[in-house]
């Protein structure tokens, strides 16, 4: 599909189930004046309505009654009555809510004098809607040129085709008065269709451009709003905002639209303010108004006349009040001092979430070492390992104690000194010579060296003494 379709009119080509090509209108809420049916889904609000909302080029919708109910949904494109001819638009709102638009739009016209739909658009009218879209851009371009052969004081800002490409509408922009009759005969002649000329305001050609303004959004004009009320620098006035011409002005050259949003509650919370121009009589000296904070219900003075200012002083409306009483009794008011309380406070980074710092992440961790495993670092560690510290004691008869009460306790494993590796009963298979086949010989200097802690046999109450020699021990 041509790109100016989708551009202008919010739709795109597509397929459906049967391979036959089609248009599609989605309703992704990114067309220009666009709205929302928020009583979509409840049963019994569809037919509630026989008229139907339907959008053209940019910002331009008109409102059409249906024939033979004919059940339409937000998206269908349809082909609608025109003056002559027919055109073809996509529908934008159904429902209930249609009859609440034409009210907010000032149309006041009966169902009986609305236009009609005909039909839901076919691939006929398709191909004939390409052809007249496609022609836009170029007419333009041409429409301008003939408008400056004449040294007409106007702009050709946009130009729409009919859907049966019958007709063409040249919106232009004039701050005065123009004759156009001669133009319109050099159009028709040129393009070969009924010529209608509309004229706009700048507001207007912004909507129907459509960008982005300075808070970053879309456009008011181009978005939601369609009635446009004059907007005077005494809004500005009013809020305190500095009278910048270049920050007041919006893409259309004007005064931005948004200056009259808030206007009202200004208006409204400035009623109980003394005036700004009554100067204040200190017994410092006569303080002029610089400034007002109308939601926080301050206002700067300061004992300097000229603008540039910068010793200012906050005072509560209510002090200012005050001072202005004493003024007229003819009593100097004390030296201005600051209303604000811990002007001078600065606000740092608090940890309430218990996050650590955001730098957490850039500092490199240090690698710890491994110790080393093994007979080799035990050893080592045993051998270096002072007595009486961080090991197991050792006992009269030199075996290791691990604090137990009672005798000796042997090490488990290959590793056991001075006794035997286990209690084995029965022969071992091999040969003689350590090969296995007889068991080994008991240990001579500790012979039946019990486990348990205690005499032979596993007895309690027969303890060796210490220094004594096992031999000893035993014959005892």
């Amino acid at each position: 599909m041509n790109d100016n379709i989708s551009e202008s009119r919010g739709t795109f080509n597509s397929m459906d189930a049967s391979g036959e090509n089609i248009i599609v209108a989605p309703d992704t809420g990114a067309n220009k004046l666009n709205v929302t049916n928020w009583l979509e889904g409840i049963p019994g609000t569809e037919n509630l309505c026989d008229v139907v909302e339907v959008r053209f080029k940019n910002t331009r919708k008109g409102y059409y009654a249906t024939v033979n109910k004919l059940p339409l949904s937000k998206g269908d494109v349809v082909a609608v009555e025109a003056s002559p001819g027919h055109d073809i638009g996509v529908v934008s709102l159904v429902g209930p809510l249609v009859r609440l638009q034409m009210k907010k739009n000032g149309v006041n016209e009966p169902e009986a004098a609305l236009k009609k739909i005909y039909r839901k658009a076919k691939p006929v009218d398709f191909e004939k809607w390409y052809q007249a879209v496609a022609l836009e851009h170029d007419t333009m371009l041409r429409a301008r040129q003939l408008a400056a052969s004449l040294n007409l004081s106007m702009k050709i800002s946009d130009v729409e085709y009919q859907g049966d490409k019958t007709k063409a509408i040249f919106y232009y922009i004039s701050d005065d008065r123009v004759d156009f009759r001669e133009l319109i005969k050099l159009y028709a002649d040129a393009f070969k269709v009924r010529i209608e000329m509309k004229q706009i305001g700048a507001r207007q050609e912004a909507g129907r451009v459509g960008s982005i303004g300075s808070c970053g959004r879309a456009l008011c004009c181009a978005s939601w709003m369609s009635n446009f009320v004059s907007v005077s620098t005494s809004a500005a006035r009013y809020q305190d905002i500095s009278l910048n011409p270049q920050k007041l002005a919006g893409q259309c050259g004007k005064l931005k639209c948004c200056l009259n949003y808030e206007l009202k509650s200004y208006v409204d919370a400035q009623k109980e303010y003394p005036s700004t121009s009554v100067v204040l009589e200190t017994e410092a000296g006569p303080a002029y108004h610089r400034k007002t904070d109308v939601f926080r219900r301050l206002m700067w003075y300061s004992y300097r006349k000229d603008a540039e200012a910068t010793d200012l002083i906050p005072l509560d409306v209510d002090t200012v009040k005050e001072i202005i009483a004493m003024n007229k009794k003819g009593i100097k008011a004390p030296e201005l001092i600051s209303s604000l309380v811990d002007e001078n406070e600065e606000l740092g980074y608090l940890n309430a979430a218990g996050e650590d710092s955001i730098s957490r992440f850039e500092e490199k961790r240090k690698k710890k070492k491994k110790k080393k495993r093994g007979p080799e670092a035990s050893a080592g560690d045993r051998s270096a390992r002072p007595a009486g510290q961080n090991g197991p004691s050792q006992n009269a008869g030199g075996a290791p104690s691990d604090g137990r009460r009672g005798g000796p306790q042997p090490q488990r494993g290959d590793s056991r000194p001075n006794g035997n590796r286990s209690r084995h009963k029965g022969p071992r298979p091999g040969g003689p010579n350590g090969q296995g086949g007889q068991n080994r010989p008991n240990n001579p200097n500790g012979q039946n060296r019990q486990r348990n802690a205690g005499g032979q046999n596993g007895q309690n109450g027969q303890n060796r003494p210490a220094g004594t020699p096992p031999s000893q021990s035993q014959q005892a």
